[in-house]
């Protein structure tokens, strides 16, 4: 099986609207970083698909997490950016993130301006010009019920 084929596997394991939710969301992010690396994980709590500038996973620059009911956006370096508008969520050392309303969250200029700063700070640069890639990097054997 290939790997996008793997992808739409585990998306399907939701419930229909979160699925949807997952799909758009996924599609916009590609759209909005072209020549990233997909990193998957089919973890124990979540599907989460991280957006790197390299097939390291220390390169992610933002991921998304698809729970059973809803699909949140994270930033990894969140506490480095500027957010004027409060709208990172989180109080870890580093990461924090934007639950998604609806896909339309990632069409906020707010959201927009912060993953913007993401990028722009990302180390190395992504290179918007390289051939994206997907790749599966782990699969839970137990897994929480996605729907």
């Amino acid at each position: 099986m290939d790997t996008q084929a793997q992808l739409d596997g585990f998306i399907d394991k939701y419930a229909p609207g979160t699925a949807a939710q997952a799909r758009s969301a996924l599609a916009k992010m590609k759209a909005r970083l072209p020549g990233a690396t997909l990193l998957v994980y089919d973890n124990y709590n979540a599907l989460v698909i991280g957006f790197a500038a390299s097939e390291r996973p220390a390169r992610a620059i933002l991921s998304l997490a698809v729970y059973p009911r809803w699909v949140t956006l994270f930033f990894l370096t969140g506490t480095d950016l500027p957010d004027p508008h409060r709208l990172l969520q989180g109080s870890g050392s580093r990461v924090r993130s934007v639950r998604l309303a609806g896909v339309e969250t990632l069409d906020d200029p707010r959201v927009d301006d912060l993953i913007a700063a993401a990028v722009e700070r990302s180390d190395p640069p992504l290179d918007r010009d390289a051939e994206p890639r997907l790749i599966i990097r782990s699969v839970s054997a137990r897994q929480r019920p996605r729907s």
